[in-house]
């Protein structure tokens, strides 16, 4: 695959199409629209394209995941709440070849204990967390680092 027709695949989970609305003091007052636009300037920017999908449904994103393997260069996902016990978005992100770089706009682990454990982290290659919006550019930096291979593995 070419880095001129490359694509990133950004998978938002569960409740994050109420950003901007649900809790804003934890999550900020932008939409998820907005941190789409963030991530999508800095994959244009490298040279890839960025394609999104949001859904409330653990299943969705499985597919989604499964369908990247023949499609994209590499996923960041923000799972929501699926972090923390979707087995299956684990096992799907583990069957993918590209890396994964997993985001969140809060720290869970500063967060709720039940939050402070995620299943994606072991299949990610990084996770970006606590940073708030800017978080998407930097997780699509990573990415595209990983893809030109002057990224080691790092489950930080």
């Amino acid at each position: 695959m070419s880095v001129s027709n490359a694509v990133l695949l950004l998978l938002s989970g569960v409740n994050l199409n109420l950003l901007g609305t649900r809790e804003p003091e934890i999550y900020g007052t932008s939409t998820l629209e907005d941190h789409v636009q963030v991530a999508r300037t800095q994959a244009n920017m490298a040279g890839y394209d960025l394609e999104h999908l949001q859904t409330n449904f653990e299943g969705v994103l499985v597919e989604a995941i499964q369908a990247a393997r023949n499609t994209a260069a590499a996923i960041i996902i923000n799972p929501g709440a699926f972090t923390h016990y979707a087995w299956s978005i684990h096992d799907a992100l583990a069957a993918f070849d590209g890396p994964v770089v997993e985001l969140h706009l809060s720290d869970p682990k500063k967060r709720e204990v039940w939050r402070h454990v995620s299943v994606v982290e072991p299949v990610s290659i990084a996770t970006v967390s606590g940073e708030g919006g800017p978080g998407y550019a930097r997780a699509v930096e990573i990415a595209v680092e990983a893809i030109k291979g002057t990224s080691a593995k790092n489950n930080s």
